[in-house]
Parts: C-alpha cells; sequence; structure tokens
C-alpha cells in the first residue's frame, strides 16, 4: 500500500505562522496599554498632589523665601514658627471647634435622614418611585449656591442666620441626595430575606430596618459618614455667604481670615492654615480609604 500525505494548502501554511505570533503582539499591545494607563495616573497623581506640596512648602518658607527667584521648593531653613503663630496668635483653634460640632451634627442628621430615605427607595414600591429617584440624581447637580438663595430669604424670616442650625440645615440638603444615592446602592446589596425572615418572626418593618438592616449595612452607613464629613468639612460657599459672626466661623472661612492686613504679607501662614485645615480630611480618608471604595463599589456587584 502506499503511504498517501495529505496536501497541506498555502493558505493552511500561511496561517501557521500568524497563528504563532499572535500572542507576543497582543502581549505588546497589552503592556503598551497599561504603561500609558500608568503614565496617566501618575500625571493626574501629579497634578493633584502637586498643589499641596507648594503649599506645605509656602508654609515652611519666610516672606523672603516666597518672593525667591528661581523659586525655592524645599526651604534650607524651615520656618516652623508660621505654625506656631497661626495656632497661638489667630482664631484657628476656634474654627477648627466650629467645623467641628457643625460637622458632627451635619454627619448625625444627614447620614440617618438619607439612611431612611435610601432603604424606602431600595425596598418599598411606592407610586412615584421612579420619579423620586430621578429627583435625587437631578438634586446632586444643583449648585450649593442655587439651594442657598431659595433657602436664604426663609431662613432669614426664621432668624436661624448666624447659628450651626442655619449651617447644618443647609449642609444637610446639600449632602443628603448624594448620600441617598450612595446607601441605597449599598442596601441593594443586603439580601431581602433578612427583612422577610425579620418580618416573619413578628417585626413590624421599622423594627426590621433598625434591628436587622441597618446592622447589616453596618460598613456602608460608616463610609456614608466619612463622606458626609469630608464634603461639609470643605464646604466654604455657604458659611461665607451665611455668618457674619467671626466668633461662628468655620475653619475654611477662617483660614481666608489669615490674608494680609494692614499691608503686611501673610501668605506664609494662609499657606500654615490651609494645611492645617486639610490635615483632618486627608487622615480621615487615608484611614477609611479601603471602606469608602468597598461600598462604593458594592452596587456593581449587586446579585
Amino acid at each position: 500500500m502506499s503511504s498517501q500525505v495529505p496536501a497541506v494548502s498555502a493558505g493552511q501554511r500561511a496561517t501557521k505562522p500568524a497563528g504563532r505570533t499572535g500572542k507576543p503582539a497582543a502581549s505588546a499591545r497589552r503592556r503598551t496599554t497599561n504603561g500609558l494607563l500608568y503614565l496617566a495616573l501618575v500625571a493626574v497623581a501629579v497634578f493633584f498632589v502637586f498643589p499641596l506640596l507648594w503649599v506645605l512648602s509656602m508654609s515652611l518658607k519666610s516672606v523672603a523665601d516666597l518672593f525667591k527667584t528661581p523659586p525655592e521648593w524645599i526651604p534650607l531653613h524651615p520656618q516652623w514658627s508660621n505654625y506656631t503663630t497661626v495656632l497661638e496668635q489667630t482664631p484657628l483653634i476656634r474654627n477648627t471647634v466650629n467645623s467641628l460640632i457643625i460637622v458632627g451634627c451635619t454627619i448625625v442628621v444627614a447620614v440617618a435622614l438619607s439612611l431612611v430615605s435610601a432603604y424606602a427607595v431600595s425596598r418599598l414600591k411606592f407610586r412615584g418611585r421612579r420619579v423620586y429617584e430621578r429627583t435625587i440624581l437631578t438634586a446632586q447637580m444643583i449648585s450649593p449656591v442655587v439651594l442657598l438663595a431659595a433657602l436664604y430669604p426663609e431662613l432669614v424670616k426664621l432668624r436661624l442666620l448666624n447659628s450651626y442650625l442655619s449651617l447644618v440645615i443647609v449642609y444637610v440638603a446639600v449632602i443628603m441626595p448624594f448620600l441617598t444615592w450612595f446607601l441605597r446602592n449599598y442596601l441593594d446589596t443586603v439580601p431581602r430575606e433578612l427583612d422577610e425572615a425579620a418580618m416573619v418572626d413578628g417585626c413590624s418593618r421599622p423594627v426590621a430596618f433598625l434591628r436587622v438592616i441597618a446592622p447589616a449595612a453596618r460598613p456602608g452607613i460608616a463610609s456614608a459618614a466619612v463622606l458626609a464629613a469630608v464634603m461639609s468639612w470643605s464646604e466654604f460657599v455657604i458659611p461665607f455667604i451665611m455668618l457674619d459672626n467671626s466668633n461662628l466661623f468655620p475653619i475654611s472661612v477662617g483660614v481666608l481670615n489669615l490674608q494680609s492686613t494692614g499691608g503686611s504679607i501673610t501668605l506664609q501662614y494662609i499657606a500654615a492654615g490651609s494645611v492645617i485645615a486639610v490635615l483632618p480630611v486627608m487622615i480621615i480618608f487615608v484611614i477609611f480609604q479601603r471602606q469608602i471604595l468597598d461600598a462604593l463599589t458594592q452596587g456593581a456587584v449587586k446579585g
């Protein structure tokens, strides 16, 4: 019997080497894409970190060093006394206490109201639910200045200006839409079977919410509290417009009052005050960043 070798067409011979070189080419493209992505991330990080490092550098300079040409990026003789001056000779500590009071009250009220609202959207079926959800999304895009323009006359009538209460009311109104949507996405990841099991055991829906759902959503609630703290701590426009009493100024407005007065240059003090104002928020975010990111991405893996 004569052995016959199957003929191999020219097309088959041509495609075989291409298959061998396909994987290295795809791997090279993937490395190039990843490299460009990392470069973009580094550029974004530098864009946001550079102003903070520059402010830190300015806070450690003397007046003469501020205007050196070329600029001195790292002060050779750091002026730590700038921080001492700011803390001892300005009301920045009082401003910090004001911010702690305002932010603390805002966190409690905003998180509590947003949690109830988020639970209603996540669990209940009621007429106008879709409209309510779209209203929440739309409210996130409204500028706080626009909201303040509507609330300001009413606060004047109620004689609530120049008080902690007025700021807390406006802060809560500004922060609630975002927190509601944030907590709604987190509550969607909590199994509905927990509600049903609690109500089968005799709990009413409010009791099931307080005793079962809220404890199960504790990580999301903690992340919402951190986000509320960051958003309210950094607010500047609202207290700047609503407060006339300097004893009530939060730290965001207190730093502004460190600007030059009487012809003297206080740029280094403004920089030092800015570092003091930003430091608590940065520490909180660094400590709780994992919890915040986990809570933000929970909605993406629902079901």
